[in-house]
């Protein structure tokens, strides 16, 4: 039995996309009833993403495990209930599915919060997140909103190779990475 006052990381499951506002609710709800000392921190681990838009590079934070809150706190009495009555809340990740919450393991937490670090660390520099056959989304261009298959990856230039369906035909687009997005 962990001794009060020690804090374990948990997962709570949440409505994706609405990660950042819920963890506002969670620190407001528990500031407001009194049970700072019971949660430590709430964290949504995000990752900076460079896109283009209108020509222009922005700077974006991407939630990185959509859905999730990572939550350092000892659940004990209310805490869990005040946690999971909160509106978007899906629950807590578990053993089993209503079951008590699960404290992550150190090392995954470690990996987690090690992704983190690492990913606020490198200077938004761009991976190459497409797969040959993937469908994506064109964001950028004459021909924002077509989606279309990537059919080669130029790894030097950083451009895509990108089968648009224009009009019933297929054109191959050549595009950057920026100018599209997954689907």
């Amino acid at each position: 039995m962990a001794e009060v006052g020690e804090k374990k990381w948990y997962v709570v499951r949440a409505v994706s996309g609405q990660e950042n506002k819920i963890k506002t609710y969670i620190e407001n709800e528990i500031a407001r009833l009194g049970f700072q000392d019971y949660v430590e921190q709430v964290l949504v681990p995000t990752e900076n993403v460079v896109q283009i838009r209108n020509g222009k590079k922005i700077n974006k934070e991407k939630v990185y495990f959509s859905g999730y809150i990572m939550i350092k706190a000892n659940l004990t009495g209310e805490v869990p209930h005040i946690i999971r009555s909160i509106t978007n809340v899906i629950g807590f990740l578990g053993a089993t599915k209503g079951g008590d919450p699960l404290p992550l393991r150190q090392s995954e937490v470690n990996r987690m919060l090690g992704k983190v670090d690492e990913l606020s660390d490198m200077d938004a520099s761009v991976a190459i997140p497409f797969t040959k056959g993937e469908t994506v989304k064109v964001i950028d261009g004459p021909f924002n909103g077509f989606d279309g298959t990537i059919e080669n990856i130029n790894e030097e230039k950083r451009k895509l190779e990108v089968m648009v369906k224009i009009f019933g035909r297929k054109t191959p687009l050549e595009l950057s990475y920026m100018q599209v997005e997954k689907i």
